[in-house]
């Protein structure tokens, strides 16, 4: 079978040609308490993209890619779960099966201390699986376990949203518009900032409410005061980081901010007053559990929810989908097939 495996980082440059190498090795055999799984296709998430250009050192030879879906081939004798033919959903935190983060449960991330899904073949305990929403193609099902399972944890499991909250997203990656979807399904209003007009635009179309382009509003924080009357957005999903000084300007008073991302790859600066004054409260976060993303397969069957795919790659083409991930060019995700 093929995989692709992160080898010599020492030579990767602005596209990272030389970070991946597609290699020939043995299909695996699945253990007792394993599941061998024929991989449809992936997505590519920010942390991935940390991984192949070098930011997150992994050992050489690391398989790559946090997501996966793909069809269940044969399963070990202590399996129950699942059987052959089943469609499933990798887990992006193999130790992480319910109940609230731990050191332990969140030490291993997939595609990072663990080896991801960018083999055409893997072998893996059952609990490392969810089944994949019946209505969803495998292209649309493997953008859900770290982007849709990281809106949800946010909105739903830390913020407990509401039907008359308001939700200020960031950019058009795939957090952000999966949080754009789920808050709307909520009933919530979300105002929506971006970097041109044909992104904004594409927003309305996706339901947001209210735009920003904080190109030409870099004081955005104080616009998204002024669409809420002056009193500010009840959640914030934030993938940005860096300086925090708009999202504090922008919160209101016992606001959440959602810290789930760093793309600025920039240190997180603000001034500690507005958050201790106002009550503020700044949560990180990272992904969710299995249990979580049962619940989130769950209400997404339930709603109907139709990822946005922008475009989609063959796995032996992943190298050019970092090099479009880098162009921020994408709305939604970018997904790979075998």
């Amino acid at each position: 079978m093929k995989r692709l495996e992160v080898r010599d980082l020492s030579s990767v440059g602005t596209t990272g040609q030389n970070s991946l190498t597609l290699v020939e090795v043995a299909p695996p055999k699945p253990a007792d308490d394993e599941i061998l799984v024929r991989i449809r296709a992936s997505s590519l998430n920010f942390h991935d993209f940390l991984v192949v250009r070098g930011h997150i050192p992994v050992t050489p030879g690391r398989v790559p890619m946090s997501d996966g879906v793909g069809e269940v081939i044969e399963v070990g004798s202590e399996v129950k779960e699942f059987k052959a033919g089943d469609r499933v959903l990798g887990t992006f935190f193999p130790d992480w099966l319910d109940g609230s983060p731990t050191a332990s449960k969140v030490a291993k991330m997939r595609g990072d201390q663990v080896d991801g899904f960018a083999s055409e073949y893997v072998a893996l305990p059952a609990s490392s699986f969810t089944l994949a929403p019946t209505h969803l193609s495998d292209v649309e099902a493997a953008t859900l376990p770290c982007a849709a399972l990281t809106a949800w944890n946010a909105l739903f499991v830390k913020g407990n949203i509401k039907s008359r909250d308001t939700v200020l997203i960031e950019g058009t990656g795939g957090v952000s518009i999966f949080s754009l979807q789920f808050a709307k399904k909520s009933g919530a209003t979300v105002i929506a900032i971006s970097s041109s007009e044909q992104k904004t635009e594409r927003l309305k179309q996706l339901g947001a409410d209210h735009t920003i382009n904080y190109r030409e509003s870099p004081d955005w924080g104080i616009k998204v005061n002024e669409l809420t009357g002056g009193v500010g957005v009840d959640h914030i999903v934030e993938v940005v980081a860096g300086d925090l000084s708009n999202t504090i300007q922008a919160l209101r008073t016992g606001g959440n901010i959602y810290l789930i991302g760093a793309l600025s790859l920039s240190a997180v600066q603000f001034r500690p007053e507005s958050i201790i004054l106002d009550n503020m409260n700044i949560l990180g976060l990272t992904v969710g559990s299995r249990q979580h993303q049962e619940d989130m397969v769950r209400a997404v069957e339930a709603i109907k929810l139709k990822p946005v795919v922008d475009k989609v790659f063959s796995f032996e083409e992943l190298n050019q989908a970092f090099v479009y991930q880098e162009s921020s060019k994408h709305i939604g995700k970018i997904c790979l097939v075998w």
